[in-house]
């Protein structure tokens, strides 16, 4: 007989997240990721160089239905966040945990600070949480009750395609995970096989995109490797405890036993080191493992509950203060101005590139207002980055260019582009294009805040050397 669901206390947990979420959403403003995607919406496409359709078709969704705004691009971040407590709440269930279990599950994975990230902000993340947890969910069922359950498995993985290539690593670590625990009958079930074609059918059009556009992600992830690389190996292990927060690792760490000495799920238990192997080896970032951790923690909770009422307690209290300590690490709960005193910049890289870019703008268009009217009307902005460039035209700039990502493909500009306002551009990129260059102005985003843009001089050229046309291929970079 089915573990009943526990509805009322995890809709409570699932329903007080998104309205929390949503409280807040407007709080700093837009992440430059968020700049990027709304720029994107723009330019719909089967894919990118850097990323599948899906994150920028939500911002254009997002903003068609809601409006332009912070908030509007964060009402789907929030949502997709309620729904991943429901899922792992579920697999909680599945694994036999009762009440207590999937409330307790619930409320870890709502307050864990790589979920209140990505609910708050408009990230690929944001749905590839519950994309990889509904996918292990349906692993789950497959594995425990009925082999069908393969197909609804692989019509996850298929559409999570849409939204990150990273699912491949979930679906390797999974058949690492097989062929080391077993059980390997299943590499014999027809269903197996057949939720694999579901998924491969599905990721058709993605994959048909990288082929015929040279593999851009591949050269993307190979660009990201070789930049930080080695920065991601050595915060791998660190911030393991610090994506969900210490207490949801320990008890994860249960979990990981629990499924171990499961025969019939000990292939989902192996999929998590498996995924750190490949992570490590790769140089990928240190969340690339994150989507796994809900499947530990709640496994864990299904322990907590068994072990009795005080090991529940004590999870509790635990939890309670786990997650205190990530909302005001991963929520805009302290205010603006006191923002650069408390540690939460060096921590989390969402909240520290939220902040500033109304003065960012201001500097620019500053220069610009300084140029005469036929000057002006010639003039470009060049960026060295898409967040600059999505800030740029968000703020209602046109004539703005960038060679980073996906925007190199909407140049180059104009031959006549001459002056130039150059921003985060190196000493010899604007001395190969423009005879002369000075600094104009500095950003000072007013607040202290030591993020990428702050102190960044703003730089108008002159004298341009070569058409834009003739050079645009060396503007290109991925990172």
């Amino acid at each position: 007989m089915d573990t009943p669901l526990a509805w009322r206390p995890v809709a409570a947990v699932s329903g007080l997240l998104v309205t929390v979420l949503l409280a807040l959403s407007p709080r700093y403003g837009y992440h430059r990721d968020e700049l990027y995607f709304r720029t994107l919406a723009d330019y719909p496409a089967w894919g990118y160089v850097d990323q599948p359709p899906f994150t920028p078709l939500a911002a254009r969704m997002s903003m068609a239905v809601f409006g332009d705004s912070p908030t509007a691009l964060r009402v789907l971040p929030a949502l997709a966040a309620g729904l991943l407590v429901v899922l792992a709440a579920l697999i909680a269930r599945e694994l036999g945990g009762g009440g207590v279990a999937q409330t307790l599950t619930a409320a870890g994975t709502a307050t864990g600070a790589y979920p209140l990230i990505g609910g708050h902000t408009l990230l690929t993340v944001s749905f590839d949480l519950p994309l990889w947890t509904a996918a292990i969910l349906f692993v789950l069922r497959a594995l425990l009750r009925d082999e069908r359950w393969w197909l609804a498995a692989g019509a996850v993985i298929g559409a999570a395609t849409y939204n990150k290539l990273l699912i491949a690593m979930l679906v390797l670590a999974l058949a690492a995970g097989v062929l080391v625990a077993g059980p390997r009958r299943l590499l014999l079930s027809r269903w197996l096989w057949a939720g694999a074609l579901v998924a491969a059918v599905l990721a058709v059009p993605n994959l048909i995109y990288q082929l015929t556009h040279d593999w851009p992600q591949l050269k993307m992830a190979a660009g990201l490797s070789e930049d930080e690389g080695g920065t991601m190996r050595l915060l791998f292990v660190p911030m393991q405890f610090l994506l969900f927060g210490p207490v949801v690792a320990v008890i994860g760490a249960f979990g990981f036993v629990r499924l171990w000495r499961d025969r019939r799920v000990r292939a989902l238990a192996v999929a998590y080191p498996a995924a750190a192997v490949l992570t490590l080896v790769s140089g990928g970032r240190f969340d690339y493992t994150g989507g796994l951790i809900p499947l530990l923690f709640a496994a864990g909770c299904v322990a907590a509950e068994s072990a009795g009422r005080d090991k529940v307690k004590s999870a509790s209290w635990s939890l309670a203060a786990n997650g205190l300590g990530n909302a005001l690490i991963a929520l805009p709960l302290v205010p603006l101005t006191l923002l650069a005193s408390t540690p939460v910049p060096l921590i989390n890289e969402v909240a520290r590139e939220s902040v500033g870019w109304p003065a960012f703008n201001a500097a620019v268009t500053g220069v610009l207002d300084t140029l005469p009217p036929e000057e002006r009307a010639r003039a470009v902005v060049v960026t060295g980055s898409y967040g600059e460039h999505g800030s740029l035209v968000q703020a209602g700039l046109t004539r703005v260019y960038s060679g980073h990502n996906q925007l190199w493909e909407y140049g180059p500009p104009p031959d006549d582009g001459d002056p130039a306002i150059m921003v985060n551009v190196g000493r010899a990129g604007r001395d190969q294009q423009f005879s002369s260059c000075e600094e104009r102005a500095r950003v000072d985003n007013g607040v202290g805040v030591d993020n990428e843009e702050q102190g960044m001089p703003v730089f108008l050229c002159r004298g341009l050397r070569q058409p834009w046309s003739a050079v645009w291929d060396r503007w290109q970079h991925f990172n």
